[in-house]
């Protein structure tokens, strides 16, 4: 790992320069899991909490075994699909042994994550091993639940944020009309203008 670690280095997979930024108002979640594992129903119950009317569409895979890598690459190569219309990807799982997380680390896997024309997060739950997606996505998250969190903004938050910005131009409206009403009301006592 270490050893195809430094070659990706080399060939400038890890670079930050070719990390996109996230969305700021997703509509469309791709999430490349296992269908049954936690993970999904941690993102699922995150992200829908956050943002009710997101839309979400999973591309089920593998996570661990001799064929997880190809249904993971198999899944973000699906999801960048524009016919989707997906505006960012989560691809991961939940915790498990070193040798479960082995996938993550699979020089096709981390290859897909670095060719993702979308956004991509890593989301490999498990604190103790760096898998090699998390320098190969656009962003990293120690838990499929916290790259929800970061990939989805709370609706509520958007909403009060707006009414903010609504209310600042409606008082910037204000003043420059009063300052108008001013500069006229001066120019029209002027002894000129009379």
């Amino acid at each position: 790992i270490d050893q195809l670690r430094r070659q990706l280095q080399q060939e400038g997979l890890f670079d930050s320069s070719r990390k996109k930024d996230l969305p700021v108002l997703p509509r469309r979640l791709g999430v490349v899991t296992s269908p049954t594992g936690a993970a999904f129903r941690d993102i699922l119950k995150v992200a829908l909490r956050r943002f009710p009317e997101l839309e979400i569409v999973l591309a089920p895979a593998k996570v661990q075994g001799d064929d997880a890598a190809a249904t993971i690459v198999r899944g973000i190569e699906e999801l960048n699909d524009p016919r989707w219309g997906i505006d960012v990807i989560i691809a991961g799982r939940g915790g498990g042994s070193f040798e479960d997380l082995l996938p993550f680390n699979e020089e096709e896997v981390v290859r897909a994550f670095a060719a993702s024309r979308l956004p991509i997060i890593s989301a490999v739950g498990h604190q103790i091993d760096h898998p090699l997606t998390d320098d190969a996505a656009d962003w990293a998250a120690p838990t499929p639940s916290a790259a929800a969190e970061k990939a989805i903004p709370v609706k509520a938050d958007l909403a009060h944020r707006v009414d903010e910005l609504e209310a600042a131009t409606g008082r910037a409206l204000r003043r420059q009309l009063e300052q108008y009403r001013l500069r006229l009301d001066h120019a029209a006592g002027r002894r000129v203008m009379r």
